[in-house]
């Protein structure tokens, strides 16, 4: 997973942003169009979108609202419209913040690390995950998904709760068996297998050809990701 997804289409702009924000420690990827970006996040994750309004073809706004179907990462639009009507249709689409262009450097980095940190303490502090259109929250041991509820307790919720923290990842079967039943447990291995079919009927469209819930051959699980 990388840190910051830049999807801005001025290549000056582009590399002076990508170039500061490397020197300060962050992993980054440029995309030039919106189409490259949303690919980009097909295959990958990152911990926040920088996202330009005015983009060759699909605009910033229709990209931030498909970003936003798909996942929950935060994002920071940057625009050269300051109108207050620009601004509340970005925050319509999801946007998280919004930045005027011109800008200085440092100050959009320092606005962005302000955007994660709020962002993610939150979670942190709550104990909440957001992935794949399902929302757990460890605390309250409740699982929604598309705002629905949904009936997940016990060793399932926990075994999800593993996964998703682990998003993107594939998980051993052994580590993940471990993990939520003691690597002292009576219970047998396949115990494991039997919760994840439970977790399948509960969340995929059609348990037999899961894309949440993903089986890795001869290894283990992933949750979500490519």
């Amino acid at each position: 997973m990388i840190d910051i997804l830049i999807i801005e289409d001025n290549q000056e702009l582009g590399i002076l942003i990508s170039d500061f924000l490397k020197r300060e420690g962050f992993l980054v990827q440029w995309c030039e169009t919106a189409e490259q970006g949303l690919d980009f996040l097909e295959q990958s994750r990152c911990k926040l979108v920088l996202l330009d309004v005015m983009l060759p073809g699909m605009d910033g706004f229709e990209t931030c609202n498909q970003i936003r179907e798909k996942a929950n990462v935060p994002i920071l639009l940057m625009s050269a419209k300051t109108d207050d009507k620009s601004k509340l249709l970005g925050y319509e689409v999801g946007a998280d913040d919004y930045i005027e262009k011109p800008f200085a450097i440092p100050v959009l980095v320092a606005k962005m690390k302000a955007l994660m940190r709020r962002s993610y303490e939150l979670h942190e502090d709550r104990q909440i995950l957001s992935e794949c259109g399902i929302t757990l929250d460890y605390k309250a041991r409740t699982v929604t998904q598309n705002g629905k509820e949904i009936a997940v307790k016990g060793k399932e919720f926990d075994v999800l709760y593993y996964l998703m923290k682990h998003t993107g990842e594939v998980v051993d079967k052994d580590t993940l068996f471990d993990e939520i039943w003691g690597s002292d447990c009576f219970s047998e291995p396949a115990t494991l297998n039997v919760h994840i079919r439970w977790l399948r009927e509960k969340l995929e469209k059609d348990p037999k050809k899961p894309e949440l819930i993903q089986t890795v051959w001869k290894v283990g699980y992933k949750f979500g990701g490519a």
